[in-house]
């Protein structure tokens, strides 16, 4: 089973001071040395690390918690995505569209509304090592397949603990976790890892754009640029997409991805096939970042590995640091 990929760059450097030799007042200082009474020169500064998913200095290292998360109108506003380092929108049944949060440098108390799973994830976890999954729920012939993935169960099936029912709301869209429970029940969970993508200043060869729009099936997101919030803020369906925190939901950086997306073998109970979506392979994207448009590349050779994003002119793409969000869309429109 092949998986997606994406990409990240942790800068390090050291600063190595040499030692200070003893020396008489009859024999010069050794080269390199300060005099006696003069001013010694300031140790380069070392620069602080940077977390792989955000390119943020001074995040931990924690484990990787990949969540889904409902995203249509009856599951929002959702609870803990503004949290996330990474978030994914994938195509799902009837042209509609579902979340996966990446969660390491920051764990929210809680998140939700928790939905099932689909094959398309079971691609995309590779690269993070053996994340703990939260899910509730899959369609019965792809349990197996789950068993063998790599990663952790924690849905509520096999983490029930960590599941709760949230006042105000109607089921199935009311199920919420408590993500300390929820890795609790992964102790072994991968920690976050480089992935291949890089952060940094912005290549040459963007174009201003005050909004970009991605249309699935029966989903339509745009993404227009806050030059006061300093990032691409995100409307579903004509709606501003609002945070339960608080707020409306947006990132620094957005990537469009096309990639592959093709009917699988599995199916709702309306008989409305589930999209594959290719997260493996090469293609076009297109980065929003600083009020700017650029066309990139995408490649991931094999699930295990991270997505590398390059400009045209196959340079890193950067991006902006903070939270990224990836629409995963179809090169052209799938029939549900």
């Amino acid at each position: 089973m092949r998986v997606s990929r994406m990409i990240a760059v942790t800068l390090a450097g050291v600063a190595v001071l040499a030692p200070v030799a003893a020396c008489s007042s009859d024999e010069p200082a050794p080269a390199g040395n300060p005099v006696a009474g003069e001013p010694s020169a300031a140790p380069t500064p070392t620069p602080e690390p940077t977390h792989p998913f955000t390119g943020l200095p001074g995040a931990a290292r924690r484990p990787v918690l990949a969540a889904k998360i409902e995203n249509t109108a009856a599951g929002k506003p959702q609870l803990g995505l503004k949290s996330a380092d990474i978030v994914y929108i994938e195509q799902v049944e009837a042209g509609l569209t579902r979340l996966m949060a990446i969660f390491s440098s920051k764990i929210p108390a809680k998140i939700g509304p928790v939905r099932s799973a689909r094959i398309s994830d079971l691609h995309i976890v590779p690269q993070f090592g053996r994340p703990a999954f939260a899910y509730s729920g899959a369609q019965t012939k792809m349990l197996p397949l789950i068993a063998e993935a790599s990663l952790f169960d924690v849905s509520d099936s096999r983490a029930p603990g960590a599941y709760f029912r949230q006042e105000g709301r109607f089921a199935p869209y009311n199920l919420f976790a408590n993500t300390r429970q929820l890795l609790t029940e992964a102790p072994k969970a991968s920690r976050a890892k480089d992935i291949g993508l890089t952060f940094g200043d912005a290549p040459e060869g963007g174009v201003p754009r005050k909004a970009y729009s991605v249309k699935y099936p029966a989903a339509r997101f745009t993404f227009a640029w806050s030059q006061t919030a300093g990032k691409w803020l995100i409307w579903q369906d004509g709606k501003k997409d609002m945070a339960a925190e608080g707020g409306q939901l947006g990132a620094p950086t957005i990537v469009v991805q096309y990639t592959k997306t093709e009917r699988s073998e599995f199916h709702d109970k309306n008989q409305s096939y589930t999209p594959l979506v290719h997260s493996t392979g090469k293609g076009r994207a297109i980065v929003l970042r600083d009020g700017q448009a650029f066309k990139a590349r995408w490649s991931r050779e094999t699930e295990k590995d991270g997505t590398v994003f390059t400009t045209e002119a196959g340079e890193p793409m950067n991006f902006a640091p903070g939270q990224v969000w990836i629409a995963l869309a179809s090169a052209k429109p799938v029939i549900p």
